[in-house]
């Protein structure tokens, strides 16, 4: 059965019921102990891509959002199991061409991943690949904010809907996942820990 860890800002960790372990856009909280089969960078940015916290298996890969699209085109891969795809993500303060969102399937559960973005033309598609969980971020200084992100979680549909990146200046902001709202909200502290289900 997958786990998910979430570690803070956008960062968490899954962990496949037969070991596999991916990292998503790593920097922020605790969690690192395992050894990475896959590593997912959204962007560049210093908040997103802390290589130095993970330790990699001898055959472990690193996907990078700027090595997934041209801002046009978009890269999938399957690894160990593990089906990747890269999605647009884009605002103001992140360029289409080097940013993405990843939707990722492990164990039969879909996560959209969806990286420093504001709302998408392609966020109305998601509803078509019937998303178990979506982390969308909502700080509403580089990304969306949390009305606009409600916005967007009624548009994608997950099953369950996670507000991330909630401040630049904190690990999780609570005040500012109270003011997202959307069916099947459901909201992770930096630390804790949940099964992923269907």
């Amino acid at each position: 059965m997958a786990e998910l860890l979430y570690q803070g800002h956008g960062s968490y960790r899954i962990r496949g019921g037969e070991g596999v372990v991916v990292y998503v856009d790593p920097y922020a909280g605790r969690g690192y102990d395992l050894k990475a089969d896959i590593v997912l960078i959204t962007h560049e940015h210093y908040d997103h891509n802390d290589l130095s916290l993970i330790s990699l298996k001898p055959d472990g890969k690193v996907f990078r959002g700027r090595d997934m699209t041209d801002g046009v085109n978009y890269a999938s891969a399957e690894y160990k199991g593990v089906k990747i795809r890269a999605v647009p993500a884009y605002n103001r303060k992140h360029s289409v061409r080097e940013c993405v969102g990843f939707i990722v399937e492990i164990d039969g559960i879909k996560i959209y991943a969806s990286g420093d973005t504001s709302r998408t033309d392609f966020m109305p598609e998601l509803k078509k690949e019937n998303i178990d969980y979506a982390f969308l971020p909502t700080d509403g200084i580089y990304n969306m904010d949390a009305v606009e992100a409600s916005e967007c979680a009624e548009l994608i549909g997950a099953k369950h809907t996670v507000p991330v990146h909630t401040s630049p200046k904190s690990l999780f902001d609570d005040s500012v996942a109270a003011r997202f709202n959307c069916k099947n909200k459901l909201v992770l502290h930096p630390g804790e820990e949940i099964e992923l289900l269907k």
